[in-house]
């Protein structure tokens, strides 16, 4: 009688024991891809105004935010203007340099534009970029 033997086992190759590592791994990106942000986000819904300009945000070191309905946040925080004023303040005193930028919904009064403005002006900002997105001609 025949003796029935098991099937040899091929040995693997390092392909072979790699690919379950790079499934893994390929899984843990689109995760982290999907789950993740690279930004904090709003304190509120921010819709930007379109413009014309091919300029992108560089760095932020301070961001002024205005909501549709006026509210203001100060880097993600929301704050009355006496707040942002004092706060903006102090930053100014240890650094001359600081980049403003301010963030203001489309659908917000110009008026309540230019009061942010001047209270920015108040607070010693000398230069300040707007951040809009850029109007496709639509």
């Amino acid at each position: 009688m025949p003796l029935i033997h098991a099937p040899k086992r091929r040995a693997k190759d390092d392909e072979e024991r790699i690919l379950p590592l790079i499934n893994i791994v390929f899984l843990l990106l689109v995760f982290f891809m999907v789950a993740g942000r690279l930004t904090a986000p709003d304190p509120f819904k921010i819709e930007l105004p379109h413009s014309s300009s091919d300029d992108e945000a560089g760095v932020q070191e301070a961001m002024i935010a205005i909501g549709q309905d006026g509210r203001l946040a100060l880097d993600g925080t929301v704050m009355i203007e006496a707040e942002i004023l004092s706060a903006l303040t102090e930053r100014l005193s240890s650094d001359d340099g600081l980049k403003v930028r301010m963030k203001a919904d489309g659908q917000v009064e110009a008026i309540r534009v230019v009061e942010v403005m001047e209270l920015l002006r108040e607070a010693g900002v000398e230069k300040l970029a707007m951040l809009t997105v850029k109007d496709t001609g639509s």
